[in-house]
């Protein structure tokens, strides 16, 4: 284990969007920023994802769960609004959608890959 402190810590400011293509599919209008790579699932866990005004993500089930932390602007999870500040946990084998009208950043924890349905 790395022991000095700066090893740890993630500057999201200095670093980059890249847009969201998962399994080769673009998903327009989304873009993520990696937060936590786990080398052992091939996957990052912990990600900022940004909606542009009319993005959206497809309908996909949590198999472990996930948490999600409104940064910026607001989106929709299935019919439930959520703004600026607001916290989400869904357990596993829960299953939505988020659009975001207006646009959005949200932080996201994903103990697993989502299930596109």
């Amino acid at each position: 284990m790395k022991t000095n402190i700066q090893d740890y810590i993630v500057k999201t400011s200095a670093k980059t969007w890249e847009p969201l293509i998962e399994k080769g599919v673009h998903y327009k209008g989304v873009w993520v920023q990696s937060l936590l790579y786990n080398e052992e699932k091939g996957r990052s866990t912990t990600i900022k994802l940004k909606f542009e005004p009319g993005a959206s993500y497809p309908y996909h089930n949590h198999p472990a769960g996930e948490e999600a932390f409104v940064l910026e602007g607001e989106a929709y999870f299935n019919d439930a609004k959520l703004a600026a500040g607001d916290y989400l946990y869904t357990p596993p084998g829960f299953k939505h959608a988020v659009t975001s009208e207006k646009g959005c950043v949200i932080f996201f924890m994903l103990p697993e890959e989502v299930e596109l349905l």
